[in-house]
């Protein structure tokens, strides 16, 4: 009987400790990614994916330096994104068609990711958030590098990674912008972490 009285006083103070700590994390300040109700996965540094980035970022500087050599026009923004007529698959998802009769709206989607840019704390890095997706994908969400294959606002390689933040990551640019921030903060720390490695080897 004693051992039974034990036991029970064990397994009840394990539960006031149980209800106590979820009560307390309940009450703890949510963080910016709570806020943004995203969860994102552990980002390493996979040296598969950052040599397809590296070879993506040599191809782009010499297409530009051949250009230069063979009197083409300068260098242009789009040289190294295309538009794709149908979103691409992958991590278990079929390409998928763009909703009829819709266009990328960089201009708005620009606007949400100063928004949610702010929600994470960084006002003042939105410049280098602002010039890293110009760079990558000039805002839109459909972009594709036709050197690596990366797909999105972000620029994810591959796109799938971006389902970590909503089965819509084909198509939908408020997913793509929640997953970039994370990427973003996991990896560099801040918009003008990612910035500054982006413009020292040319991918970030």
């Amino acid at each position: 009987m004693v051992i039974t009285g034990v036991t029970v006083a064990l397994i009840a103070g394990f539960t006031t400790f149980l209800v106590r700590t979820a009560i307390e994390n309940a009450n703890q300040p949510k963080t910016p990614l709570d806020i943004l109700g995203f969860n994102p996965d552990i980002i390493g540094n996979d040296p598969r994916i950052d040599a397809l980035k590296a070879d993506a970022a040599s191809a782009m500087q010499e297409s530009k330096l051949a250009g230069g050599r063979e009197g083409r026009k300068p260098f242009g923004p789009d040289d190294n994104v295309e538009i794709p007529k149908e979103a691409p698959g992958g991590g278990g998802f079929l390409p998928a068609d763009f909703p009829p009769g819709s266009s990328p709206d960089p201009g708005s989607n620009k606007a949400l990711g100063k928004q949610m840019n702010a929600a994470m704390g960084w006002e003042s890095e939105w410049g280098c958030l602002e010039k890293l997706w110009d760079k990558e994908s000039h805002w839109n969400e459909r972009a594709m590098n036709r050197y690596s294959g990366a797909y999105g606002i972000p620029q994810s390689l591959p796109g799938s990674k971006m389902a970590s933040a909503g089965s819509d990551w084909q198509t939908n640019p408020a997913t793509q912008i929640k997953w970039g921030l994370g990427y973003i903060k996991g990896r560099y720390g801040s918009p003008c972490g990612a910035w500054g490695h982006s413009q020292r080897v040319g991918w970030y």
